[in-house]
């Protein structure tokens, strides 16, 4: 099992698939069916919104893991919640105008996974965060709605999450 602390709560995760198995096998032993988590967010809401001052929803989460498999992400295993960017996380960033360099001397935390309380899986918090939604308002990908915390993704934000991410988004607009 691995913990996740963000403030005052606990997140608590199997580690492993050998457990994860076990638990299952336990569960069928006991005739109990396991109901996936349903968000009671409303779907405009729940696929992409700011948490404080970064992209928060399943948009987030979704690029949180493209980073991950893209290998330009370390970190944010083993109970540690910072992430750091690798030589070609960096690079990458970069690309998309991001001054990292600005980034890591700003007096706060680079980066860390922050749960977002919908999907209930991490997205990425801190000052990278910020960056990212920054960018990612700067060149029209997402636009803020006026009076909520909800964000559209535009037609031109769902061509460059498939050209820049590989990211397929059949979300709503």
């Amino acid at each position: 099992m691995k913990v996740l602390s963000q403030g005052k709560h606990r997140y608590y995760s199997l580690e492993g698939d050998s457990v994860a198995r076990a638990l299952e096998a336990l569960t069928v032993l006991a005739a109990g069916t396991h109901k996936k988590f349903v968000p009671g967010t409303p779907p405009y809401l729940r696929y992409a919104r700011t948490c404080y001052d970064h992209m928060a929803g399943e948009l987030a989460v979704l690029l949180r893991e493209r980073f991950e498999k893209l290998r330009w992400l370390s970190g944010g295993k083993q109970g540690e919640d910072g992430y750091d960017l690798t030589d070609e996380g960096t690079a990458a960033f970069r690309a998309l105008g991001i001054d990292i360099n600005t980034v890591r001397s700003l007096r706060r935390r680079f980066a860390y996974a922050c749960v977002d309380w919908s999907e209930r899986q991490p997205h990425i918090g801190g000052a990278l965060g910020d960056a990212i939604l920054k960018v990612a308002m700067k060149q029209k990908w997402l636009l803020q709605d006026l009076d909520s915390r909800a964000l559209r993704l535009t037609d031109l934000g769902r061509r460059q999450m498939q050209l820049r991410f590989g990211i397929q988004t059949p979300g709503p607009s």
